[in-house]
């Protein structure tokens, strides 16, 4: 079985769809798109600088549109069994999968992107990946803290990002360092993505995604909140919802389409981070396979 994958924020860079712009319908995508945010994003997404590329108008729609614009250029060779997308990805995932329309989809990520912004501006914020440690001490040694500070980010087993405030992100990296984490890396984002601190962008999206149309997927979703096959157009839009404020289960979410039996990841989008998450997670799949033998 084929899974699909797609990324998320992180994966931008200067040239990233251009060689995609010489096909008819790819251009026509491309265009739509600038007509819909309101400025030629495909310019900036072709040439435009890293700082240009890290704005979060052009970052969340730049990755979107990429991933997107990629699966349809597949054509028929486009065949998946299952898809999942990695926190932004998941939209577009659920575009390439035909649960929701190209514009309905670039829609909501530009109110997304907008709404995770406003929250970020609200209160000063900050993520961390924490490198050599288990799930569960990461988890313990955050709820311990009297500050905002949780697993975010479960990407692969030994590497979760956590979220939260500028002085609980700080407290819990001292402590897991302390705990034996090999490495406490503050990341250089603009806010607690995926922590409670998203709760004022999780309930501004929350209007924009019950008003669109979710249709059932060509095939099963596994969705960052529930790592589990999914094809419920009411269930998808309730783990949309929640997203901005719970963790992706990226970890949980390949070990599940593993067991349910997908065989090969294709990494749609920018970049191949998600394919070395995806070796990683197979690699502990493996090894425990070999070990309860």
């Amino acid at each position: 079985m084929k899974a699909y994958i797609f990324p998320g924020q992180g994966a931008q860079f200067s040239g990233m769809g251009k060689e995609l712009y010489e096909n008819e319908e790819a251009k026509a995508m491309f265009e739509k798109a600038n007509e819909i945010i309101g400025f030629r994003i495909s310019d900036i997404m072709f040439s435009g600088t890293d700082e240009e590329l890290k704005e979060t108008k052009v970052t969340q729609p730049a990755i979107f549109l990429h991933s997107v614009i990629q699966a349809k250029a597949l054509g028929a060779d486009f065949k998946p069994d299952m898809v999942a997308g990695h926190s932004l990805g998941e939209f577009s995932a659920l575009v390439a999968a035909s649960a929701l329309s190209f514009e309905d989809g670039l829609k909501l990520v530009i109110a997304r992107a907008n709404a995770m912004q406003k929250a970020c501006e609200l209160q000063p914020s900050t993520m961390a990946a924490i490198l050599g440690l288990a799930d569960d001490v990461v988890e313990r040694i955050c709820g311990e803290i009297d500050e905002v500070v949780v697993a975010a980010n479960y990407n692969c087993p030994g590497q979760i990002v956590i979220s939260g405030s500028i002085a609980g992100v700080d407290l819990a990296c001292q402590k897991l360092t302390e705990a034996g984490a090999k490495r406490a890396l503050k990341l250089n984002v603009g806010g607690a993505f995926h922590s409670p601190l998203m709760e004022p962008a999780r309930a501004e999206l929350q209007d924009a995604i019950e008003k669109v149309d979710i249709a059932a997927p060509i095939c099963p979703i596994y969705q960052n909140v529930d790592p589990r096959p999914n094809t419920d157009p009411k269930k998808i839009k309730e783990n949309l919802i929640t997203q901005l404020t719970g963790a992706v289960k990226w970890t949980q979410t390949i070990e599940r389409m593993i067991a349910d039996g997908a065989m090969e990841f294709v990494e749609v989008g920018p970049g191949n981070v998600l394919q070395g998450l995806v070796r990683k997670v197979s690699r502990e799949v493996q090894t425990s396979s070999a070990t309860s033998v």
